[in-house]
């Protein structure tokens, strides 16, 4: 019993000192990276955003922007996998065709770009001494026993080693008592200095609680448009199955209703009104067709969004072409969203545009359904309120999708919309 303690002891000893240098060093590392790197992309960034009134920042910085988000992010990964702490990136989502004024711009409009150059001076100043910390409590003990062991001999007079002065042996021995003490709290405290460190980072990289409370806003406000949309639709199935086939067969029952007395006494009547009777239920049937397609398409059930949307580019009266790169199916809300946020948008290409030739792209990448509608129109578009952008945007919100839209006088107009998703 007594040798199995002693063993684990001597395991945790092992353990203990194996993650205090582990600990220093990363630290050391995350130091000689963090420092230049810190300073190199805010000096590039201040440069960037304060050329953009001359219209040189417009195109430098979004390339800038997005190395700044590359390096936050590998320190992100570096948190996670060497401290186990999270640091979730919340970047709003840019679509990649987009001109530099609007990438510019869009990103400047995040508030998780503002967060990410408030870290990096926070990053070159206190991140640097979190990180450096740990290395210092390990090497710089190591300088005390240096100069207990004779380095004082050649050290310049008067040498101050941590609040010792050294100048002979028993000041040398001195050194090598504050280094053990050092050496001691390093024991200890160094792989916690390191975790200091990434608390830090995630401290100002993570997003606060007023944009947390944004977030919920944002999400509040879709619920309630999917609501207030839901309703405006069941409100318009209602209508038209009162207006529309539910008139048509009562109509027809009624028809039928008169046939059965008319069958006897006026034969030839009652055939033409069991002709009408056929047509109108002819008209009811495709009504219900249309109704139910309006609804939920069965080639968007039965095939997927892929086919469904070259379904609806078949029935448009203007050269459309399809491009699918779908390696799966996304959920059926998430397909029904976007297909009919896709066939809102080609109905105003057709009826406002006045286009000749569409192009509809549909792909999966980085976890987004991402659809790019192009025509060659007059442009002009804009999301505004009231307009079928705006709606749309409201759609895709629900599903924290997002919508961007390039449409320059004369055109070309092209609507991108992007939904975070997962392909089955």
């Amino acid at each position: 019993m007594t040798y199995d303690t002693k063993s684990g002891t001597g395991g945790d000893q092992r353990t203990r000192a194996r993650g205090m240098g582990l600990a220093a060093v990363r630290g050391l590392a995350l130091a000689l990276v963090s420092l230049p790197g810190a300073v190199l992309c805010f000096v590039l960034s201040l440069v960037s955003i304060t050329l953009i009134p001359i219209g040189v920042g417009i195109v430098t910085t979004p390339w800038v922007l997005t190395g700044v988000r590359a390096f936050a992010d590998w320190r992100r990964v570096l948190a996670a996998e060497w401290g186990g702490v999270r640091i979730p990136p919340a970047y709003r989502p840019l679509p990649k065709d987009s001109n530099p004024w609007a990438r510019t711009f869009g990103m400047l409009g995040d508030p998780a770009t503002w967060r990410d150059l408030r870290w990096l001076p926070v990053d070159m100043t206190a991140g640097f001494v979190t990180a450096l910390l740990p290395a210092v409590l390990l090497f710089y003990p190591l300088e005390g026993f240096a100069i207990a062991a004779g380095l004082w001999r050649v050290l310049p007079d008067g040498y101050w080693y941590g609040f010792v002065q050294v100048d002979g042996q028993a000041s040398a021995l001195g050194a090598a008592a504050l280094g053990l003490g050092l050496l001691f709290v390093a024991h200890f405290y160094t792989p916690r200095l390191l975790q200091v460190h990434f608390q830090l980072t995630r401290a100002v990289l993570g997003a606060g609680q007023g944009e947390l409370a944004e977030r919920v806003r944002v999400l509040t406000e879709t619920r309630q448009d999917a609501v207030d949309t839901s309703a405006a639709e069941l409100r318009r199935i209602e209508r038209d199955l009162h207006d529309g086939a539910q008139a048509r067969l009562v109509a027809m029952g009624m028809d039928l209703g008169t046939i059965e007395m008319l069958v006897d006494k006026d034969p030839e009547k009652a055939k033409q009104l069991v002709a009408q009777a056929r047509r109108s239920s002819a008209d009811a049937l495709d009504e219900l067709r249309d109704l139910v397609r309006g609804i939920h398409p069965p080639v968007l059930a039965e095939r997927g969004l892929g086919d469904a949307v070259r379904a609806l580019a078949l029935r448009l009266p203007v050269a459309t072409e399809v491009n699918v790169e779908l390696p799966g199916r996304a959920e059926a809300p998430v397909e029904s969203a976007a297909y009919f946020a896709v066939s809102e948008v080609l109905t105003n290409a057709v009826k406002h545009a006045d286009a000749d030739r569409i192009w509809i792209d549909l792909h999966h990448t980085e976890g987004r359904l991402r659809v790019t509608v192009t025509d060659n129109g007059r442009g002009g578009a804009v999301i505004g309120t009231g307009s079928g952008l705006a709606g749309i945007e409201r759609r895709l919100g629900t599903f924290d999708g997002v919508l961007a839209v390039s449409s320059p006088a004369h055109g070309p107009t092209m609507v991108t919309m992007e939904i975070p998703c997962a392909l089955s």
